[in-house]
């Protein structure tokens, strides 16, 4: 449990390079929609290498031939409507802003638990029950849902409503959509592919979904220009492949257990402090007021009350 949760820990810290980059981006002039499709496009050729040198090329092919709708479903659900609508919000807000909100997908990662089973093996056979909701974890959520209120309080006091729910509404639809995707493609694949594998899979289907946004960009934007192409492949090595290894293989250590996969997805709450660092440092972001702070020190608070109660179970 303590080296999932230190592969959490660790892909959270990637993961802050999106909401810092994303941002940053965004001053500059470039559009979300680049933002978020070169990200899985620059990934896709550098998962190819990796996953061809590895000669796993062949199985994870086979299997999206042969269960196409699942992989296309859950890939664009996992990635797709996790990173656009991600990518979107980071018009509307700081980088920590964003990324103290994103931490709503560690509620989320609970509230999920029961669209899913565990094998459990008996007298009878092995039979599938469903998960239930991890109280003890959600109630420890609650915290960090606190945080993220107190968070968007000192960011409410110089927007309107309109633009708060602007930035505040894709960040819950990401929020349980990568969670979601992410947990069924575990359960699709079954233990059959590695991590790095999968994340192969999930990019390479997930391909219709950024090709079409691309299109979308080019006829609404234009091309992306030299600095935004850098930066998104910045984003895609940090936070595309390094951080969504880490974190999908700290999962599937703990992919049995519904209470500590809902712990190991709250580790993400450390992108909020990497977030504010790198924001202030690169993007000039506001640092936040008394209020925004005791909102980051409760989000953290929660991660950190949420691993201390896994080891005392």
């Amino acid at each position: 449990m303590k080296k999932s949760i230190f592969l959490g820990i660790g892909a959270s810290f990637f993961f802050a390079f999106t909401f810092i980059l994303n941002r940053q981006m965004n001053l500059s002039g470039g559009s979300w929609i680049w933002s978020a499709s070169l990200r899985y496009i620059f990934m896709l050729p550098i998962l190819f290498i990796i996953v061809a040198l590895k000669n796993d090329l062949k199985d994870v092919i086979t299997d999206i031939i042969k269960q196409p709708i699942k992989w296309i479903a859950w890939s664009t659900i996992g990635f797709g409507l996790f990173y656009a609508p991600l990518s979107f919000s980071s018009v509307y807000g700081a980088s920590w802003i964003v990324a103290g909100t994103w931490q709503i997908t560690i509620v989320a990662g609970a509230l999920l638990s029961p669209l899913f089973y565990k094998t459990i093996e008996t007298e009878n056979g092995i039979l599938k029950k469903r998960n239930e909701i991890p109280k003890k974890s959600l109630f420890m959520s609650l915290i960090i849902l606190i945080g993220i209120f107190l968070i968007q309080f000192q960011q409410a006091k110089s927007m309107s409503i309109l633009t708060i729910l602007m930035g505040v509404t894709p960040v819950i639809i990401a929020s349980f959509a990568y969670p979601l995707g992410n947990r069924k493609m575990m359960e699709i694949c079954d233990g059959k592919f590695s991590t790095f594998q999968r994340v192969f899979g999930m990019t390479l289907s997930s391909m219709p979904f950024w090709i079409i946004l691309s299109l979308i960009g080019i006829s609404k934007v234009g091309l992306p220009d030299k600095d935004q192409i850098f930066q998104s492949m910045i984003v895609a090595i940090f936070s595309g492949i390094i951080a969504t290894i880490l974190f999908f293989k700290a999962t599937e250590m703990v992919k049995g257990d519904s209470y500590k996969l809902a712990v190991v997805e709250s580790t993400q709450s450390g992108e909020v402090i990497f977030t504010l660092i790198g924001g202030i440092l690169i993007s000039y972001d506001k640092i936040p007021t008394l209020v925004g702070l005791i909102g980051i020190l409760l989000v953290v608070l929660g991660m950190i009350l949420n691993s201390l109660a896994s080891y005392n179970k």
